[in-house]
């Protein structure tokens, strides 16, 4: 029997018009589409070696918002159960009850599908297969089957996020070569990092919804480290693009400086918030490795007390992280 898509006003707090587009545009996830596009925009211009025409530009921007979007929408909708536990996620569209999650899933396909068709009628049809492909990538790839299931997940899946990358070069060119993928490179190294670096931050929220990401996984310390690791590939990865003469002088310092400021933060993450002789506090058996055997103290828990001291510990390490950087490094 084919599922019915909620479109009953009253169900919906009868929100008006206005209040119900503001509440599909939450779902999805507009900064971040901002933030996709603006890759996709670097990689066009630097595969036109300028400002490439209108007539590209402006399709292929529409159709990557639309991809991006959708994907967010039905990210939501699969992990709608998740997004419940969490305090970060528990306002967003879907878990607070102002969006059926019928209605955002049948969103989410639409504009995904919208995406290809926009981009294979306007752009080409490599451009419209590479951002499909990125919304399958997003959807299938990270969300079902690494997301909650392997400290990997940000790791593979962030190759969805280079996507755009790829989808603004073919735009221009029509075709990928090995300086597209350099750049595919660039994002796919930038994102561990990034990502963990606000794992740690909501690492209460992951341990509560039973999501391995690192700190989670591995714990604070590890995770730190491999910041620090990732950080350092990054920053050689950002200075391939001078001997390959695709970006002049003002690059290369840029990404030079850049890259040493990223390294400096991580190396001041990692030291300033591991003190001599701090022993990670939150450790995993081996039989249920994300999310039920918190240590604390070298004494067991029993699960009940392990959400709690885990919820108190990671509420005081959010504290001070914050507090620490407002006070800029003193």
């Amino acid at each position: 029997m084919a599922a019915k898509v909620d479109t009953h006003p009253e169900q919906l707090g009868a929100p008006g018009l206005k209040r119900t587009a503001r509440i599909y545009l939450e779902l999805t996830k507009l900064r971040i589409v901002l933030l996709l596009l603006f890759t996709t925009v670097t990689a066009m211009v630097i595969a036109a070696e300028g400002v490439p025409p209108l007539a590209v530009l402006l399709p292929t921007l529409l159709g990557g918002a639309l991809s991006a979007a959708g994907s967010s929408a039905v990210n939501q909708y699969i992990d709608r159960d998740m997004d419940a536990k969490m305090a970060r996620t528990a306002r967003r569209p879907i878990p607070s009850g102002r969006i059926p999650p019928m209605n955002a899933l049948v969103f989410g396909l639409a504009l995904i599908a919208l995406s290809t068709l926009t981009l294979g009628l306007f752009v080409n049809w490599l451009a419209a297969a590479l951002a499909l492909g990125g919304a399958v990538y997003y959807i299938v790839v990270y969300t079902l089957l690494l997301k909650r299931n392997t400290v990997l997940n940000i790791l593979i899946g962030g190759g969805a996020g280079a996507m755009p990358v790829l989808v603004g070069w073919a735009a221009v060119t029509g075709s990928l070569n090995f300086e597209a993928l350099i750049l595919v490179l660039i994002i796919f190294y930038w994102t561990p990092p990034h990502s963990w670096a606000l794992a740690l931050l909501v690492n209460t929220d992951y341990t509560r919804a039973n999501v391995p990401m690192m700190p989670v996984a591995r714990g604070e310390r590890v995770t730190r480290l491999q910041i620090v690791l990732y950080s350092v590939q990054l920053f050689i990865i950002t200075l391939l693009p001078g001997p390959f003469q695709m970006l002049g002088m003002i690059y290369m310092l840029a990404a030079a400086v850049l890259g040493g400021i990223l390294i400096h933060m991580a190396l001041r993450l990692m030291k300033r918030f591991v003190a001599p002789g701090y022993a990670d506090p939150i450790q995993f058996q081996a039989g249920n490795p994300y999310g039920a055997s918190f240590v604390s103290n070298n004494a067991q828990l029993d699960p009940d007390e392990t959400a709690q001291a885990a919820a108190r510990f990671q509420g005081k390490r959010v504290a001070e992280i914050t507090a620490q950087f407002l006070k800029g490094g003193e």
